[in-house]
């Protein structure tokens, strides 16, 4: 019997609203400065989150219409075209390069980022191949190896733009997906302990991570290079205190924090409106992790299941980052906050995947 869609879950929409909202309002205040600065109009980047934001709006509720079965006979042809992006945008003359890193194809005057492209990507391919050969992984070799090979390759292609943080979210996501898809805990603690010592690695033969990983552990040692960030960013979330010093007056959005409008917008918010404006983001993502969570446990079938778990925990998982990153919790590594950060292809994709999640709701019985 065909199951009628019913309205989606509404504490899901609030709290994304929310976050949505709240960006916007950030966005603008955060980059007004370096926007009349550098573009003569402190309007620049809110008029074109604006855009972004209403392109995000106008996918999600696109998708949110979508039957999410439609997409798995399209998880092969999304997957390759992830790739061969992947590998476009490494290819010199096609990637644009901006401080050092080649992350962007560029169209005329509009620019993707391929790997915001690959997390929504990897998370509707592998929802359907999990499904596919469940019963195959608890056997390694036939099972999960295959699985792994996969991802290794999408995290290579990423790892080497550079992008490690998009790189180990989407592998965190992924690992949690073959948890909840029935692989062996000795396989994944097998597989998490080789990942440690690959991100060691990856860490300790790079010389700007690994000067990361050192003002992590004393970011004062070198004030004013490798430890400038950490210590602009506590700096603005010390000053805060419990109400924040006023929305639009930031001290360390005047040119002291770098990236103050996306990768440190957390550190601005903090700044401005205080313990206060900070706890209500957590509490918003904190909704939005329960509902999308009882979504994946409600969900009429395992496909549902697994896709709203990994589009649930891409989610989380880049807050909780660049939250720690911004709180020196963990070394720097660029992230954005889902729905708060400034950015295009990030925001228009995430609210494409939330759409799919809504879906998702659509079809369970939740109070």
């Amino acid at each position: 019997m065909t199951i009628k869609p019913k309205s989606p879950d509404y504490i899901l929409v609030f709290a994304v609203m929310g976050l949505l909202g709240l960006g916007i309002v950030m966005v603008y205040s955060s980059s007004a400065v370096s926007a009349a600065v550098n573009f003569d109009d402190s309007y620049y980047f809110l008029k074109r989150q604006l855009i972004w934001a209403s392109l995000g709006l106008f996918a999600m509720f696109l998708t949110m219409n979508i039957d999410y079965h439609t997409w798995r006979p399209l998880a092969k042809p999304v997957l390759i075209t992830t790739l061969v992006l992947l590998i476009m945008v490494l290819i010199p003359g096609l990637g644009k390069v901006v401080n050092g890193a080649r992350r962007w194809l560029g169209f005329g005057s509009v620019y993707l980022q391929p790997s915001e492209i690959a997390k929504l990507g990897v998370v509707l391919f592998y929802s359907d191949s999990l499904v596919r050969h469940q019963e195959k992984l608890t056997n390694f070799v036939k099972g999960l190896a295959p699985q792994l090979a996969i991802l290794m390759l999408v995290f290579g292609l990423i790892l080497k733009e550079p992008d490690l943080g998009t790189a180990l979210a989407i592998g965190g996501t992924i690992f949690i997906l073959f948890f909840a898809a029935g692989a062996k805990i000795s396989h994944l603690g097998g597989l998490g302990a080789v990942g440690v010592v690959g991100i060691i690695a990856a860490i300790l033969f790079e010389p700007y991570r690994l000067r990361r990983l050192l003002a992590f552990s004393d970011p004062w040692s070198d004030p004013l290079n490798s430890g400038y960030h950490i210590i602009q960013s506590l700096y603005a979330i010390g000053s805060g205190g419990l109400f924040g010093v006023g929305l639009g007056r930031s001290r360390e959005k005047f040119l002291y924090l770098p990236e103050p409008h996306t990768d440190f917008i957390f550190a601005i918010l903090a700044e401005e409106l205080g313990f206060i404006g900070t706890a209500t983001v957590l509490v918003l993502f904190f909704l939005f992790a329960w509902r999308g969570l009882r979504v994946a446990i409600a969900a009429p079938d395992i496909y549902g299941s697994i896709l709203a778990t990994g589009l649930t925990t891409m989610i989380i998982l880049q807050a909780l980052m660049n939250i720690a990153v911004v709180t020196a919790s963990m070394p720097v590594t660029g992230i954005p906050l889902p729905f708060i950060s400034f950015g295009g292809s990030a925001l228009i994709f995430t609210m494409a995947g939330v759409g799919v999640l809504l879906n998702i709701s659509r079809y369970v019985s939740m109070k």
